[in-house]
């Protein structure tokens, strides 16, 4: 077999390094040059998660997510948005599609298994939406002869439906934004999430809904990254703390839900990693 010259040898291996580079330093992460932090969200909750008509994102989950981005290292423009569907949010994070999710995303011992949180950022509570003219959907109880309530496949409301008040007839679209379409034209009676949510569609059509009854759960918002990243969790952890204590936390609250009439409680205390 012919010798290729040492020189020659050497170009071989240079030319290995530089195609090798690309993908180390996409699989890298690490914040520097070129890099982008690939974050998952919602992109159809408005007030939350929402991707605007120019491509823009904006929501409270977005600004706590883009302050953690810059306090590990990453400004706005080497932010990757991906779009986090309820049922899709531990095969994301589980298969290094994100880095971490920030999309209303309640932590329960079921997900704990799958995915670690760091958090809560939020505590909010499941309630209901209806058309503004109903007048015969008060609470949840109310729903239990055969009203038929939309939740999103996937997401703890619609599990505690199912768990909870069996006679409910539980519609589950892959969205918010389609079950709020169906309530909008008749096909449902209610949508049921956490009041955060449907406050940011009450308020995105003034007059066309009403939020009704008592918050009837605890829902504790967490930040989800893999399981196991202790450093990234507690990097996380420290950033988020640093947008309550600093302030950034209640004016991003008050920027982005205060329109839809929530008053921005007190920061919740953050649980270790």
């Amino acid at each position: 077999m012919p010798t290729l010259p040492r020189l020659s040898w050497r170009l071989v291996g240079a030319a290995a390094l530089a195609v090798a580079l690309p993908f180390a330093a996409t699989a890298c992460g690490g914040g520097g040059s070129g890099d982008k932090l690939v974050i998952g969200t919602k992109f159809d909750q408005p007030g939350l998660g929402l991707k605007n008509p120019d491509g823009t994102m904006s929501g409270f989950d977005v600004d706590v997510a883009k302050y953690v981005a810059k306090e590990l290292g990453y400004p706005e423009d080497k932010i990757e948005w991906k779009e986090s569907p309820s049922s899709q949010r531990e095969n994301l994070i589980q298969n290094g599609q994100v880095k971490y999710i920030v999309a209303t995303y309640s932590i329960t011992d079921s997900r704990k298994e799958k995915v670690d949180f760091a958090g809560p950022y939020l505590v909010t509570g499941q309630s209901l939406l209806v058309r503004a003219d109903n007048s015969d959907i008060t609470g949840a109880e109310s729903l239990q002869n055969n009203k038929k309530l939309c939740s999103v496949s996937g997401s703890t409301p619609a599990q505690r439906i199912k768990d909870k008040y069996p006679g409910v007839q539980l519609q589950q679209y892959d969205t918010y934004s389609a079950c709020v379409e169906a309530l909008k034209n008749g096909a449902i009676d209610a949508v049921t999430t956490d009041e955060v949510i449907l406050a940011g569609y009450a308020a995105q059509s003034p007059g066309a809904f009403k939020i009704v009854g008592q918050p009837f759960s605890e829902e504790r918002y967490g930040i989800g990254l893999k399981k196991g990243d202790k450093e990234l969790c507690t990097k996380i952890t420290d950033a988020v703390k640093k947008m309550e204590a600093d302030g950034s936390w209640k004016a991003a609250f008050d920027k982005n839900l205060g329109p839809a009439g929530i008053t921005a409680p007190a920061p919740p205390a953050l649980d270790g990693c």
